[in-house]
């Protein structure tokens, strides 16, 4: 064989062996390249926490959910929650009292990262620490029912999104007036108040007290004490009341339970229908109570329409809207002839 001819075969061989080579490479780094490929099909895990469809979750805290005026208003904001598609959180201390435990409870709903806190304040001061965590946290208060304290909100730098309710001082003048008609602008009269600093009972014993100087100034008022928003503080203090005032002619309680603690208190003196008695609230039980002439009004405030409003509310301000500042309730004084 030719020198010419060897040179020929000897190129082809290295060419040749140069390719396989160059192939057993590239298969050989073919599999490390599959792992750099792994994060890009674990991307969709980050966002798996928070899918653009999650339900959002709104908590509502209301003062206890032993009186019926907020088992309406739990039930308005079940109702709109379930025409909304919203996941709501009910949760309430026993007493209306206990403002700790109300703390304690919304504290824990910041916890969770609920994207919005509707709150009745059991203490409208004392919760304000609690509505400046919920600001920290970014999460939206909207208060209802009771009014949050401004100079107390005001000096934490606490903010809220709005405040649904009546108006209650508005409401305990209206009750002056139908006890000032009743009594004819002369006798005596006791008052029985919720928590004493606290805004909804503020509001509607200076309302109706207020009121009644200004309307009826014959009108004396021998007594007022706290009873604490409850039924059987009610009756003891009525008694106490009767006892030491038996030509007492009528009461205003701030509340249905306090004014049924009365209709107790009454109907164990054996004076019933004989003392005019006002509540507040217009419960199914001070209704029929005043269907049976125990009692004769009570001054309506609908705690359905505002648990409702305070859902829809909340929603529309999720979703980026704009809401009023305060949004009023309607609020009337409902006695027999209104009632069917």
């Amino acid at each position: 064989m030719s020198k010419k001819i060897m040179k020929i075969v000897s190129l082809i061989l290295v060419v040749g062996l140069l390719s396989f080579a160059m192939i057993g490479c590239a298969q050989k780094e073919t599999p490390k390249e599959t792992p750099k490929e792994t994060p890009k099909a674990e991307t969709p895990k980050e966002t798996t926490d928070k899918p653009a469809d999650k339900k959002l979750q709104i908590a509502l805290i209301p003062k206890t959910l032993n009186n019926p005026f907020f088992i309406s208003m739990e039930e308005g904001a079940k109702k709109a929650a379930g025409q909304l598609g919203v996941d709501l959180i009910v949760q309430a201390a026993e007493r209306e009292v206990d403002v700790e435990k109300q703390m304690q409870i919304m504290e824990n709903m910041i916890t969770k990262k609920v994207d919005a806190i509707l709150i009745s304040p059991s203490g409208s001061k004392e919760i304000v620490p609690a509505v400046k965590k919920a600001n920290e946290a970014g999460i939206p208060v909207l208060i209802v029912d009771t009014k949050l304290d401004e100079a107390a909100a005001k000096a934490e730098g606490a903010k809220t999104a709005t405040f649904i309710g009546s108006d209650n001082y508005n409401g305990g003048q209206i009750a002056a007036m139908y006890m000032a008609e009743q009594l004819k602008g002369k006798g005596k009269i006791a008052v029985i108040e919720g928590i004493a600093g606290h805004e909804t009972s503020d509001a509607r014993v200076g309302g109706f007290k207020d009121k009644l100087k200004e309307i009826a100034p014959d009108i004396q008022i021998v007594a007022s004490q706290t009873a604490q928003w409850e039924r059987d503080k009610g009756y003891d203090v009525f008694q106490n009341i009767l006892t030491a005032n038996p030509d007492v002619q009528g009461v205003f309680a701030a509340n249905d339970l306090m004014a049924l603690g009365a209709v107790e208190a009454i109907a164990q003196a054996g004076k019933t229908g004989q003392i005019i008695v006002l509540g507040f609230d217009a419960s199914d039980d001070a209704k029929t109570a005043i269907k049976e002439g125990k009692m004769h009004g009570s001054v309506a405030q609908y705690p359905s329409e505002m648990g409702r409003l305070g859902v829809e509310k909340a929603v529309e301000l999720l979703k980026g809207g704009n809401i009023e500042n305060y949004i009023p309730t309607k609020v009337e004084l409902i006695t027999k002839d209104k009632i069917q």
